[in-house]
């Protein structure tokens, strides 16, 4: 990262790569001010968007992070804003060049531990200790939000329906609009392994399932399906002799099972277990240079201790493919994601849409001005080493190292997959401050900028703002992310939950057509 301009601590411009010919705003730049020798703003430059400070010639590539991030739709002169008026998405030849950039990963010789919740069957680690209750469609999620609602502390009286049970973090319904009105096939499947995935979390001591008794997605598929005969406890409202008596029926299965959830106890467990969700949204020009590199950071340091880490979001990794293709360890890896993007575009294409289109207004305001630049950005969140597979939404997650899972870019559909996968914590990063929890799995907040973090203290765990202003490197900020995933593991609460944010944030990927 090279630095323009004056050496005194507040300076203007960073520059990413040595060939970029656009820089970006440290702050918020008037027109008139001194970018460099011979240099000025011409335009106010917003913090955080990008500025010209080469030549660039209408049709000529605009270079960010050394990567092409558009093309100039009109010639633009040194010092002027770089962004929607100027600037546009364009076709571009990429070099898939799959595992040419694979390295031997340097593990260490005792990877770190974490104390978390070991469970009596199925692989990992609990970081979280609840009781779940899942619907299987959209008929059953009233019943199961009003079970849930029983055992939730009252903010009046004070009452808590769980102070016996100071091991048990909650009940939780996770309710969603699916399961009938639907195909089968591929939509169906998508539901239930995502479904099944939530049932077997290792955050979930116990699980009940409600069903309505009618609907497409009947509890017996689900259970034969995703092979959850005897893990699960499961009702349907029409059976049981309706809502009422199912809710009495579910409430009763809970306070049965409390006490046994409450007979964990935390042990060191290898950090080895953890498998991490990579987040990114409400971003801005600076995710790309402080929280997701520091993000990045910590994913490489996670890895060498033998962890998992799962990038996501396919759309938001369009135009930036290549740079994950070289580092797959096999070209059926590196293959399988090139698939994924097929089926991406013939997916934009069906309903009418572009990929370039994929990024918010909040994404514009904050200057990303391309899908691609936005893909280089939330790359970096998976940090340095090799890619180790490719898979399915919600599909099970096997490590150690870098894994993709296929989902939208849409961030609780996103990370409802990355847990159904095995997820048992999520890392999100934020540039205009985005809201975010993911139970069964605590969710760490990122702030990619001070100003965000100091009027959003409340939400946001680490501010990585400070490699802006130099006051630590990229590596200093994701070790303290690390140190904090640990710390978060083993029991350690998130400011998202402590404003009990999770439950609501529960979205399978809805596909196919509603009849």
């Amino acid at each position: 990262m090279t630095v323009v301009g004056s050496p005194r601590p507040n300076l203007t411009l960073l520059v990413l790569h040595e060939s970029d010919n656009v820089a970006i705003a440290r702050r918020m730049i008037t027109p008139g001010t001194a970018l460099g020798p011979c240099l000025f703003a011409k335009d106010p430059i917003p913090s955080g968007h990008k500025v010209s400070i080469k030549p660039i010639m209408c049709g000529e590539p605009v270079l960010r992070y050394g990567q092409i991030i558009g093309f100039a739709t009109r010639d633009v002169e040194p010092g002027l804003h770089v962004h929607l008026q100027n600037m546009a998405l364009g076709e571009f030849e990429k070099d898939y060049a799959f595992g040419a950039d694979v390295r031997q990963t340097e593990y260490v010789d005792t990877p770190a531990t974490f104390m978390g919740i070991r469970r009596r069957e199925g692989w990992g680690a609990g970081t979280r200790n609840y009781v779940g209750i899942l619907s299987t469609v959209n008929c059953s999620s009233h019943v199961a939000g009003v079970v849930a609602e029983v055992f939730k502390k009252n903010p009046f009286t004070g009452i808590d329906p769980l102070a016996e049970f100071p091991n048990v973090d909650g009940v939780v319904a996770l309710t969603h609009k699916t399961g009938c009105g639907m195909t089968g096939g591929e939509p169906l499947n998508v539901l239930r392994r995502t479904l099944g995935g939530y049932a077997r979390h290792v955050n979930f001591s116990h699980v009940i399932v409600l069903g309505l008794g009618c609907e497409v997605n009947q509890i017996g598929g689900l259970l034969e399906d995703q092979r959850l005969a005897g893990r699960v406890r499961s009702m349907d409202i029409q059976s049981t002799g309706g809502a009422r008596k199912t809710v009495e029926a579910a409430v009763e299965f809970v306070r049965d099972v409390l006490e046994e959830a409450n007979q964990v106890s935390r042990q060191p467990i290898p950090a080895s277990e953890l498998i991490v969700g990579l987040q990114c949204g409400g971003s801005d020009g600076l995710s790309g240079v402080t929280a997701n590199p520091a993000l990045g950071s910590a994913s490489d340091i996670l890895v060498r201790h033998r962890g998992t880490v799962i990038l996501s979001e396919t759309p938001e990794t369009y135009g930036a493919e290549h740079l994950l293709t070289r580092r797959a360890i096999s070209r059926e890896v590196g293959e399988k994601l090139i698939a994924l993007m097929d089926w991406w575009d013939a997916y934009f294409k069906r309903e009418g849409a572009v990929m370039n289109d994929n990024r918010s207004p909040g994404n514009m305001a904050g200057g990303i001005s391309t899908i691609v630049e936005k893909s280089l950005g939330a790359m970096a969140k998976g940090g340095t080493t090799n890619l180790v597979d490719v898979v399915k939404y919600g599909e099970t997650v096997k490590g150690p190292g870098l894994v993709f899972m296929d989902t939208p870019g849409y961030d609780p559909v996103s990370a409802t997959g990355q847990v159904a996968g095995g997820a048992n914590l999520i890392c999100f990063t934020t540039g205009r401050g985005s809201v975010f929890g993911c139970k069964p799995a605590p969710s760490i907040k990122l702030a990619s900028n001070t100003a965000m973090y100091q009027r959003m203290k409340d939400d946001m765990d680490i501010n990585c703002g400070e490699i802006l202003s130099g006051g630590e490197s990229v590596e200093e900020c994701g070790k303290r992310i690390f140190d904090l995933i640990l710390r978060v593991a083993s029991g350690e609460r998130t400011k998202s939950e402590e404003f009990d944010f999770g439950a609501a944030e529960f979205a399978p990927w809805v596909l196919g057509a509603t009849v």
